[in-house]
């Protein structure tokens, strides 16, 4: 009996045993409860206030460097500047010369006389000339216009000298220098050339060979005989003005934009040029439509030969327009620049 009371001891003592420590195996697998676990459920669902709700300053968003670079207003850049000439010794050179050559050959086949001059029919009526040309013939000729003319000559022929010479002490640049001379040439070789052949195509008869031939009315054995008094169409002098003329106010604008000089250039050489042709009027050497045309074509001459001479940056684009925002304003602002 005893041992059996023993054996049951034993074997209740096993079983509590095994009973803790089972219990404490459980235990220690179970996850560790929160440590605001015994807070109330309203406690524990409020949301914590945020920052940004409680901040007075205002909400600003991340700034990005590149978005900012990329879309940041900026100033158009400047039109390429027209101060600069491209020229070819070689084409240039050969331009000047075959002009003034032929120039000069025309000038001395004239001398010769052996070209017989336009000649005024006797029954021809002088009301019949235009209006604006019958003042050559009805005017008193000055005999010291023509001297006058020839002093407005020679002085734009001595700027289109000077000028290429201050241009390279301005420039400090010989190269500039050398390409406004060259540019004088071209203009006023070609202009000569030009009005030299006109000349022996039209053989328009000078103001003064209508004078001559109303003095020499019903006269039978009068005959003009002067190669000269019939090359009136168009005028030399007012070509030639106004080829220089016109090419020193294009340099002028070019050399020095956004300055005072190339406006008085360019009221210079027209007070200049107008001077000339009016004193050619009244020497009775041309016709009103002859000082006209003779200008005309002088400054185009005067105009095109630079134009065709400008650097290779501005020749490849012949209308150059920019566009982009402008840093002037707040915003919704656009500048359109262009380059003609």
């Amino acid at each position: 009996m005893k041992t059996t009371r023993v054996r049951s001891v034993v074997l209740s003592l096993l079983a509590a045993s095994g009973a803790l420590g089972v219990s404490m195996v459980a235990s220690a697998d179970e996850p560790a409860p929160p440590a605001d676990a015994g807070t109330t459920p309203a406690a524990s669902a409020a949301p914590a206030p945020s920052a940004a709700a409680t901040s007075t300053e205002p909400i600003t968003p991340a700034t990005d460097p590149a978005r900012k670079t990329d879309l940041e207003p900026k100033a158009a850049e400047p039109a390429p500047k027209r101060n600069s000439f491209d020229i070819d010794p070689l084409a240039d050179g050969a331009v000047i010369s075959v002009s003034l050559g032929f120039a000069g050959v025309l000038d001395l086949i004239n001398s010769t006389g052996e070209i017989r001059p336009q000649q005024i029919s006797p029954n021809f009526d002088r009301s019949r000339l235009l209006g604006i040309d019958r003042v050559a013939v009805a005017q008193h000729i000055d005999e010291n216009a023509g001297t006058f003319s020839n002093i407005g000559l020679f002085a734009a022929a001595a700027f289109a000298v000077v000028d290429p010479i201050l241009t390279g002490f301005r420039e400090k640049n010989v190269q500039s220098a050398l390409a406004d001379a060259t540019l004088y040439a071209e203009s006023f070789s070609l202009a000569f050339a030009m009005t030299n052949m006109v000349k022996m195509a039209v053989r328009r008869p000078r103001p003064t060979a209508y004078v001559d031939a109303e003095l020499h009315k019903g006269d039978p054995s009068y005959s003009n005989a002067d190669t000269d008094s019939s090359l009136s169409f168009f005028s030399g002098h007012a070509s030639t003005v106004a080829a220089i003329g016109t090419t020193a106010t294009y340099l002028a604008f070019s050399r020095a934009p956004g300055t005072v000089r190339p406006w008085i250039t360019l009221v210079l050489a027209a007070g200049l040029s107008t001077f000339v042709s009016v004193e050619r009027v009244r020497a009775g050497a041309h016709f009103p439509t002859d000082v006209i045309a003779g200008t005309v074509a002088g400054a185009g001459i005067g105009l095109v030969v630079p134009h065709l001479h400008r650097s290779t940056d501005i020749r490849q684009r012949r209308v150059w327009v920019g566009f982009s925002p402008s840093d002037r304003g707040t915003g919704g602002t656009a500048v359109l620049t262009g380059l003609f």
